[in-house]
């Protein structure tokens, strides 16, 4: 289903307020829900793998 209502002109004006009632909850999910999350465990991540690097080669700085 097209959500243009240029694009297929047999869309009633109720298919195209559902299909942009869809488009913003799936918008909204995504922008504060899904992508913070990924954003975090990417961090996170990084930081552990920067963490266990640390514990494994020493930290960071000259030779003692």
């Amino acid at each position: 289903m097209e959500t243009n209502n240029q694009y297929n002109p047999t869309l009633s004006a109720t298919e195209v307020r559902s299909a942009r009632r869809v488009e913003l909850t799936t918008f909204v999910i995504l922008a504060f829900g899904i992508w913070p999350i990924l954003a975090v465990a990417a961090v996170g991540s990084f930081g552990f793998l920067v963490w266990m690097y640390q514990i494994v080669a020493g930290p960071p700085g000259p030779p003692a």
